[in-house]
């Protein structure tokens, strides 16, 4: 066949049409390189291309598994591949090199992916869109006037544009969810402790973030679950066990009659635009129609005091990062070496006392617990991914004003003066405006996964957000087979 018809495969077609032999290995991987090298001069998903390396894997061997021989891209934060640069989209980084495959790089090379390069983040992996300095911003492939979201958005962008039909993805407040939703794709995060990390470590971000994918189907999702599910010992966290196949989920006809409850009111008493909105209440109807129960609920948690907390594991782990980055940089880290927001948020964490670190992982808790009663009522949550479309480019970025008072913080070291100001909750409310409602699963720990099942009126993509209970994923995976099935699921892209 000429394969032209390569992005038109999800990844598991891939690898079926390569072990009946109706296309070879190289032929996919030569297809991949072909589209990449055709859209990324203008999308910039890719930052870093390892051709060579995935042609001498074609050569050489071709690992036996559900994705055999199927082209995938990772995240350059965490995913790290022996002998790769990671930079975690940052000029500080540019000189390390991986000395080992991550835990999560080398479950998935058993599935038999082969790698074709590293795709685009914000600094740090920071920010709810992907637009570092150094690398310059994704674009969105549905209009280039658009985010992609962040802070998987190279990787969302290349998938949505069919360079890749799965690319390595982590979220630790949305980082999957929102690019998913931006971009018009299935993105799942798993439930905390249920895919690697490591090695050196037992925990991102205080087990907030979870490493998986961003896919246009949901059995590529549900197969490399299956494959990613392993019992490592030196993890801190460990998810609640489940010996199925989720792959056989995601084809697996839900229950009449489950339970949902939905809310369209941002946590935080923020705007949702009418179409997030729209997105919901069309998605409801729908789930009426097949013979689910459905009732407008809010969730029963203080979402103004859980962004807090959020907000205050994310000064600290920005502080912990500058501090890492002198290990790479063999001296003492500057204001220079980073971005200034990424400077600033560092000395909020500095400012950060132990014991609000402490209460702040308390609130995540007391979420947890509340969350976990709601669920022995309701099997769904549902909510907008995002509380508004995608922002254009360059539109979120700090204006000549914001620019020069963080100069002046960061070359000055105020971020104790900062605290006592009371800017922690303005920066709570404004980094999180458009994003209110992701967190929560990443701080309880659930399953949270993004559909997209709706389009503006400008025709960009609009994601709805499903959380289960923890370790549930089966039960996200049924209800997503089901959805995928019905017109309101927006078709792939077409580039």
């Amino acid at each position: 066949m000429a394969f032209k018809e390569y992005s038109e495969f999800d990844g598991l077609g891939l690898a079926e049409l390569v072990k009946k032999k109706e296309v070879r290995p190289d032929e996919v991987i030569e297809a991949a390189i072909d589209r990449v090298e055709k859209l990324n001069p203008k999308l910039n998903a890719v930052i870093n291309k390892m051709y060579e390396k995935a042609r001498q894997t074609v050569r050489e061997t071709v690992s036996e598994g559900p994705f055999s021989g199927v082209p995938m891209l990772l995240k350059d934060i965490t995913q790290e591949i022996e002998g790769e640069p990671i930079t975690w989209g940052s000029k500080s980084m540019q000189g390390y090199r991986a000395k080992k495959d991550s835990n999560y790089v080398r479950q998935v090379r058993k599935t038999g992916a082969i790698f074709l390069g590293q795709t685009n983040v914000p600094e740090f992996a920071l920010m709810g869109i992907t637009e570092p300095v150094f690398y310059g911003p994704t674009l969105n492939p549905w209009n280039h006037n658009h985010t992609t979201g962040g802070s998987s958005g190279g990787s969302a962008a290349a998938v949505a544009s069919g360079m890749v039909p799965i690319a390595g993805a982590n979220d630790g407040g949305g980082s999957i969810r929102i690019p998913a939703a931006y971009c018009g794709l299935f993105g799942l995060k798993p439930t905390r402790g249920r895919t690697p990390v490591g090695p050196g470590v037992g925990r991102n971000w205080q087990g907030a973030s979870v490493d998986h994918i961003l896919c246009r189907s949901v059995r590529d999702s549900a197969a490399m679950l299956d494959a990613l599910v392993v019992q490592d010992k030196t993890a801190a966290y460990m998810a609640p066990p489940f010996k199925g196949s989720y792959l056989e989920q995601a084809s697996r006809q839900p229950e009449k009659g489950m339970r949902f409850a939905f809310s369209t009111q941002s946590p935080l008493g923020t705007k949702v635009d009418q179409e997030c909105k729209e997105a919901v209440f069309k998605t409801v109807q729908l789930l009426e129609e097949m013979g689910h129960k459905v009732e407008e609920v809010d969730a029963p948690v203080d979402g103004k005091s859980l962004a807090n907390s959020y907000m205050t594991m994310y000064f600290g782990e920005v502080a912990a990062a500058l501090r890492s980055l002198e290990e790479v940089l063999g001296r003492k880290a500057h204001f220079n070496d980073v971005e200034p927001a990424t400077w600033v948020l560092g000395l909020l964490g500095k400012a950060t006392s132990a014991e609000e670190f402490v209460l702040a992982l308390r609130e995540w808790d007391k979420a947890a617990y509340q969350m976990e009663a709601f669920h022995d009522t309701y099997d769904f949550y549902i909510t907008p991914t995002t509380a508004l479309p995608p922002a254009k480019i360059g539109e979120l970025a700090p204006g000549s004003f914001e620019k020069m008072a963080m100069n002046f913080v960061g070359r000055a070291g105020f971020g104790g003066l900062l605290k006592k100001a009371g800017i922690v909750d303005q920066i709570a409310e404004q980094n999180l405006a458009r994003t209110p409602f992701t967190q929560l699963a990443n701080l309880t720990g659930q399953p949270a996964m993004s559909l997209p099942m709706h389009l503006t009126a400008e025709g960009l993509p609009c994601g709805v957000q499903f959380i289960a209970s923890r370790g549930r994923e089966d039960l996200l995976f049924r209800i997503a087979g089901e959805l995928e099935q019905s017109t309101l699921w927006t078709k792939a892209l077409r580039l």
